[in-house]
């Protein structure tokens, strides 16, 4: 078993963005918050002790003042550790179950079952940003805007959550993320959803796609930050006429994000929102 380093280190709750969006790309697995007296601590593990490293010399890079702390902790069995309280969380059509109760649990008349392996790897459903989208790709089936027909990009796609929602609903297509730890785990997830032969699963980011390549529907569940900064050549990859599905956003941002995307020509958005999340639905015209 991998040894676990634990990294902490606490900031002003006014400085929650910018430590979100240094994790976000540092600690995609994701992290503990604890905030008290207009302070939050942060702790973060990390399966090795270079990344927890290389992620507390940025931190300490952004906030000098900072001296986070790095320390070993008690390996982990992370399987072991989800089975104390992982539940099955529905969101649209969907039902998200773990393979050790996906034999135990009938899903609803007419919906789906997904099953996730709970790893180190953002997207089990429990993350209000994750559920939004499931709901927004649930409405998508519901009103034909997306059909077996069409090819998607799930960008940022961590466990490979809603590559699989749109592969169940007859869909191809692309999942991109930046952290390898992620793909690998996408990989095992699309295997036992039986859709290893429609999500492709790749390393990277928007630089990996052709210029000319278009998608009827994509889904960015990342940060508002990456996603106001790459507006430009994000919109270019949604077809005419095709859905582009944005959450990670906190309610108090979104009025950023969608400024970005109808300077890009994007109509919309529906906005549809669960505790300070939202979820954005952008078309673009035929």
């Amino acid at each position: 078993m991998n040894p676990l380093y634990e990294l902490a280190f606490t900031l002003p709750a006014s400085e929650a963005d910018a430590a979100a969006a240094l994790l976000a790309e540092s600690a995609p697995q994701g992290w503990q918050e604890n905030e008290a007296d207009e302070l939050i601590t942060y702790r973060v593990h990390f399966e090795g002790r270079e990344g927890a490293a290389r992620t507390a010399e940025l931190i300490t890079a952004c906030w000098p003042e900072v001296q986070p702390q790095l320390s070993e902790t008690e390996a982990r069995d992370w399987n072991a550790a989800w089975r104390e309280f992982f539940t099955p969380i529905r969101a649209g059509r969907f039902e998200v179950l773990p393979p050790w109760l996906a034999e135990q649990v009938t899903p609803k008349a007419g919906g789906t079952s997904i099953v996730i392996e709970p790893k180190m790897a953002f997207g089990t459903g429990h993350h209000a940003t994750t559920a939004l989208c499931l709901a927004a790709i649930s409405a998508l089936a519901e009103d034909g805007s997306a059909t077996p027909d069409m090819r998607f990009l799930d960008l940022g796609t961590g466990s490979g959550i809603l590559g699989i929602a749109l592969c169940s609903l007859g869909l191809t297509g692309l999942g991109l993320d930046i952290d390898p730890q992620a793909v690998e785990c996408a990989q095992e997830n699309a295997q036992a959803n039986g859709c290893a032969d429609t999500l492709e699963l790749r390393d990277g980011s928007l630089d990996v796609l052709a210029p000319e390549a278009r998608f009827e529907v994509i889904a960015a569940n990342i940060l508002s930050g990456p996603l106001v900064s790459m507006a430009p050549q994000l919109a270019t990859h949604v077809a005419p006429g095709g859905t582009l599905l944005l959450s990670g956003i906190l309610a108090e941002q979104a009025d950023a994000v969608v400024a970005a995307y109808a300077e890009q020509g994007m109509r919309g958005p529906e906005t549809t929102t669960q505790s300070e999340w939202v979820c954005l639905r952008f078309t673009r015209p035929a």
